[in-house]
């Protein structure tokens, strides 16, 4: 079985960001690492080859400058290999465009029995490129998973709900987006992250993707203008003076809860 994870690099958040006032953009020069949410992603796949009795997993990212350490937690991981897609033109890409990218690179790689992305990143919180892949590819989509399983060829998943799950399934190949617990991801070993050094991280290029028209030239969502939320009110203070319970069930009323 071939699976294809979508892994994000994003700036380490616990180092205050910025955004270039240019742009409105946020800034991704220096080391990024792997956004926390596709450690799930990579932990399903893992196990879903395990299951299989063979196959491999292999990472496909997007970022700047070459970057590459969040690929190499992947590898660290169990990935076999990994695909980055840097270039300098695809600086200002928009969510369409960064799943046209992304889409000819997993078909570059000879494509995948299943593909499997986190449902949002941590950074951008669009939620669409997924889906947007699965479109381009013509690939069957499954969101919020929660429970993935395969057998004899078929993708059969518990999709998270407001309400509960549905129980869905689908022929291979497809497309899922994981949600956040989905498993518990494994942390890599002195083993692996020694074994990481030495697998292969392809890098390739729009223009050998055979993508045109990206980048600031070919988006068509921008950031007009980005403005501070509002700072959050104080909470309301209740002093216990033997009344209390009764101020916090009228407060609770109040909210509509009881």
């Amino acid at each position: 079985m071939k699976i294809t994870v979508l892994v994000k690099q994003i700036p380490d958040p616990a180092v205050p960001g910025s955004l270039d006032p240019s742009t409105n953009t946020l800034r991704r020069a220096g080391k990024l690492i792997m956004d926390e949410s596709d450690s799930y992603g990579i932990e399903m796949a893992l196990q879903l080859v395990h299951a299989a009795g063979d196959g491999a997993v292999t990472v496909v990212s997007m970022a700047p400058n070459g970057e590459v350490s969040g690929l190499r937690t992947a590898l660290a991981m169990g990935a076999a290999s990994a695909v980055l897609v840097s270039d300098p033109a695809l600086q200002g890409s928009d969510a369409l465009t960064t799943a046209t990218v992304l889409a000819a690179a997993i078909q570059r790689s000879g494509g995948a029995d299943l593909v499997i992305a986190a449902t949002e990143s941590s950074d951008g919180y669009t939620g669409t490129v997924p889906e947007q892949i699965a479109e381009i590819l013509g690939l069957p989509s499954i969101t919020f998973a929660r429970s993935v399983s395969i057998i004899d060829g078929t993708l059969a998943v518990n999709r998270q709900t407001e309400e509960g799950y549905d129980e869905v399934t689908c022929p291979l190949p497809a497309l899922i987006s994981v949600t956040a617990g989905v498993v518990e991801p494994r942390y890599p070993s002195f083993k692996g992250i020694m074994a990481a050094k030495a697998k292969q991280i392809e890098t390739v290029t729009a223009a050998e993707l055979g993508v045109g028209l990206v980048g600031w030239s070919g988006a068509d969502q921008q950031i007009t203008v980005v403005t501070k939320a509002d700072a959050r009110a104080a909470g309301e203070i209740i002093e216990d003076d033997g009344e209390a319970h009764l101020d916090i069930v009228r407060f609770l009323e109040n909210l509509k809860v009881i």
